[in-house]
C-alpha cells in the first residue's frame, strides 16, 4: 500500500497474519549491522557462536533513561483509567494555541508498515478512530503512505507530504530511529503540527511524541520476572527480532543488564520471528543441556518456542511473551510459568486524538507517555474472555472496544 485516502475497509485474508511479526518492529533489518548474534539459526554457524555478545546492548543502554522508565512503571497517570490511550505522565506540555484552527483538517500519515500483526491491529484501531473524527468534522481525510519497512521509502514519503500532500498536520511512525530523524525535522520546519508515535527519532522537534513507557520498562519487567522465578546459574534463551529499533534494543539492554547482575546465563539470538529458526535455536540449546527460561522481545514466535520444548520432551520453561492472543492461549493451555509484557497497542488511537486537541488549541504533553502494564497469570483469563473470537494475531490490550465496528472489524481483520 503506497497511498490511501480513508475509505470503506476491505477484508484481508487471514493468511496475511501467518509467519509475520507481532511487535512494533519492522520486518526488514533497518541497519547494516552484521554482528555475530544476527547469524540465522540455519546458517553454518552454531547457535553458541551466533549468540556472542553484541555491542548493541552497550550502545543502546542509557542509565538515565533506564532509571526514568524504572520509576515510571509505578507512576501515577493523569486522565481516566478507562481511557488509557488518553492518559499521560505529568510533565512538560506543548502550548498549541497558535496551531488552533476551525474546520476539518487533512492529516498525512507516514507509516513504517503494516507488515506484522501488532501493526495491523493498531492500524485497524486507528482507522476506526479516524471514522469517529471524520464524522465529528475534526478531520476531513487521512492520506497514508506506507513505507513497507524501508527507511528510504519513508523518507521520500515524508518529503512528498511536505511538498505535495497539502497536509494540515503530519503523523509519523518511524521505521528506524536515526535514519528518519532528518525527515522528521523537515516536517517540523513547515510549522505544522507533527505527531511522532511508537518509535522515536533523535530530535525533540515534534509537537508531541507519543509512546508507552518504553523498551527499558519492558526489559525490566520481563527480566525481573524471570529472575524471581529462576535460580542463579540457570540458562535463559533470549529470542530477539532484529537490531536497530530503539524500543527493541532497549528491551534487551535492560534485560541483559539484570541477567548479568543476578547470575543468569543468557544467550541471545536474532530470529526474524521465523518459527523454524526459533525451533532450531531452542532444540540446539536443549541438546547442550537444560534451558530454564525463555525471554522474548516480542510475542510472535512464542508458540513456536513452546512447541520446541514439547517436541524435545523437555519441561516447559519460565517464559515471557507478549499480549498477542496466540501466546496468551498457548500459555493458558500449557500452564507454564509466564508473563505477557505489553507495548500498548492502543497507542494507535492517540495520534488522531492528539490532533483533535491541537486543532482546538489545547495543550498536549511534549512527551506523551502512555501506560504499559504486563498481563499476569491472574489476569490472563479475563483478557482471554474479553477477546474471545479474536484471531491469534490480535493484541489483548488493543483498546478499541468502544469504537464503531467492534468486534467484527477486528475479528475479520478489515484493513483499509
Amino acid at each position: 500500500m503506497r497511498r490511501n485516502i480513508h475509505r470503506a475497509p476491505l477484508a484481508v485474508a487471514s493468511a496475511l497474519l501467518l509467519g509475520v511479526f507481532a511487535t512494533s518492529c519492522s520486518t526488514e533489518d533497518p541497519t547494516d549491522d552484521t554482528s555475530a548474534s544476527e547469524a540465522p539459526a540455519d546458517s553454518a554457524e552454531s547457535p553458541e557462536e551466533g549468540s556472542e555478545e553484541t555491542e548493541s546492548s552497550e550502545e543502546w543502554f542509557d542509565q538515565e533513561v533506564y532509571d526514568t522508565q524504572y520509576e515510571q512503571r509505578s507512576a501515577t497517570f493523569e486522565g481516566n483509567p478507562e481511557q488509557p490511550w488518553l492518559q499521560y505522565i505529568d510533565g512538560e506540555m506543548t502550548d498549541t494555541s497558535k496551531l488552533a484552527s476551525k474546520g476539518a483538517k487533512k492529516a498525512c500519515f507516514a507509516n513504517a508498515s503494516i507488515s506484522n500483526p501488532w501493526r495491523q491491529t493498531g492500524w485497524i484501531t486507528m482507522n476506526q478512530q479516524l471514522e469517529v473524527l471524520v464524522d465529528e468534522g475534526v478531520i476531513s481525510e487521512m492520506e497514508t503512505r506506507d513505507a513497507g519497512d524501508d527507511d528510504n521509502t519513508q523518507i521520500a514519503d515524508i518529503d512528498y507530504f511536505i511538498s505535495e500532500g497539502n497536509c494540515d498536520a503530519f503523523i509519523i511512525s518511524p521505521n528506524s530511529t536515526a535514519a528518519l530523524t532528518d525527515a522528521v525535522e523537515r516536517a517540523c520546519d513547515t510549522g505544522k503540527p507533527v505527531v511522532v508515535f511508537d518509535r522515536g527519532v533523535e530530535t525533540d522537534c515534534a509537537t508531541t511524541f507519543i509512546h508507552p513507557i518504553g523498551g527499558f520498562a519492558w526489559g525490566i519487567d520481563t527480566a525481573e520476572y524471570l529472575i524471581d522465578n529462576l535460580e542463579e546459574g540457570d540458562k535463559v534463551i533470549a529470542l530477539r527480532i532484529l537490531p536497530g529499533v530503539d524500543v527493541l534494543e532497549q528491551r534487551w539492554a535492560a534485560a541483559e543488564k539484570l541477567f548479568e547482575e543476578n547470575g543468569i546465563e543468557a544467550v541471545d539470538y536474532f530470529t526474524g520471528a521465523d518459527p523454524t529458526k526459533i525451533k532450531t535455536i531452542i532444540t540446539d540449546e536443549l541438546n547442550k543441556g537444560e534451558v530454564a527460561g525463555v525471554w522474548m522481545d516480542a510475542g510472535d514466535g512464542g508458540v513456536a518456542a513452546i512447541e520446541a520444548f514439547e517436541d524435545f520432551g523437555a519441561d516447559y520453561p519460565v517464559m515471557t511473551g507478549e499480549d498477542e492472543m496466540s501466546f496468551l492461549r498457548k500459555w493458558e493451555e500449557t500452564g507454564l510459568t509466564g508473563l505477557a509484557p505489553v507495548y500498548s497497542n492502543f497507542q494507535w488511537r492517540t495520534p488522531l486524538l492528539a490532533l483533535e486537541k491541537i486543532f482546538a488549541g489545547e495543550e498536549v504533553p511534549k512527551e506523551w507517555v502512555l501506560p504499559q502494564t504486563p498481563i499476569t497469570e491472574d489476569e490472563r483469563a479475563d483478557y482471554l474472555e474479553a477477546n474471545e473470537g479474536m484471531p491469534d494475531g490480535h493484541y489483548a490490550k488493543f483498546g478499541g472496544e468502544d469504537l464503531p465496528g467492534y468486534p467484527e472489524v477486528w475479528q475479520e481483520r478489515q484493513i483499509p
